[in-house]
């Protein structure tokens, strides 16, 4: 096929048309080399997805450090909490930490 020949088919004038060809120039560049390009607003997407889980993750953490204080509040309550968290003991008492050894020789 020659270059006369390639000249007369409807889609080889269409290509070759200056608006065509700008407009595809333009849409590329806008695609991916622009700031703001479709690359860009997706690593952002991404990165909004991720802090709204931790959004969430830190809402729920929140929630049940509040419901922890709320039951903190009885002086019993709060006892038995810092003896099973932090090991703590009245005067004259002593405290041994059981470990279980699952594993049977």
């Amino acid at each position: 096929m020659t270059f006369k020949q390639l000249k007369q088919k409807p889609y080889f004038k269409v290509i070759t048309n200056f608006y065509v060809l700008a407009l595809t120039i333009f849409v590329v560049w806008m695609f991916f080399f622009d700031e703001n390009s479709f690359l860009t607003h997706r690593e952002f997407n991404k990165e909004i997805n991720e802090l709204e889980t931790s959004i969430d993750y830190y809402k729920n953490r929140i929630s049940d450090d509040k419901s922890t204080i709320e039951k903190l509040q009885d002086s019993l309550s709060l006892e038995r909490y810092a003896r099973e968290k932090y090991l703590m003991k009245r005067e004259n008492e002593d405290v041994y930490i059981i470990e279980f050894d699952t594993i049977k020789k």
